[in-house]
């Protein structure tokens, strides 16, 4: 069964940013925060459940790109152990939902490997006649 994320509709579709020093004690919706000196970038989660979302900023973590208007974080931002388990990309300012989980578009890329790898195994076998042929009438 796969796992379908679904999000309110009052998420957002656009998020704001803002450079500071310091991340303020008081987060507000649709404001991306980026701290430069601590290499951090705080925002509520998007979806609306209003859980605040850190991201480290570092070749290991959240890459974010700036281009003198519009903010880009990647990789995408997954939220597994927040309640709502929201997954989104920030591109250019603009927030994209991603509509499956990533569990389960990592299992169906095995299940397709896995069928195309059976396939090509299925044909090499055909080709190669290693199977006596089935005797008719019995």
């Amino acid at each position: 069964m796969p796992i379908r994320l679904t999000y309110p509709k009052y998420s957002m579709k656009t998020i704001q940013h803002q450079f500071v020093e310091y991340i303020p004690e008081h987060i507000q919706e649709g404001i991306l925060y980026i701290s430069m000196p601590f290499a951090t970038a705080v925002h509520k989660c998007v979806c609306g459940c209003a859980t605040e979302v850190v991201t480290p900023l570092s070749p290991k973590d959240w890459q974010l790109t700036f281009d003198g208007k519009t903010v880009t974080l990647a990789p995408s931002i997954g939220n597994w152990k927040f309640k709502c388990r929201s997954h989104y990309w920030i591109k250019k300012s603009q927030v994209k939902f991603e509509k499956k989980h990533p569990d389960e578009r990592a299992k169906n890329a095995a299940g397709k490997a896995l069928k195309s790898k059976k396939s090509q195994l299925v044909a090499k076998i055909q080709t190669l006649n290693i199977f006596r042929p089935h005797k008719q009438g019995k």
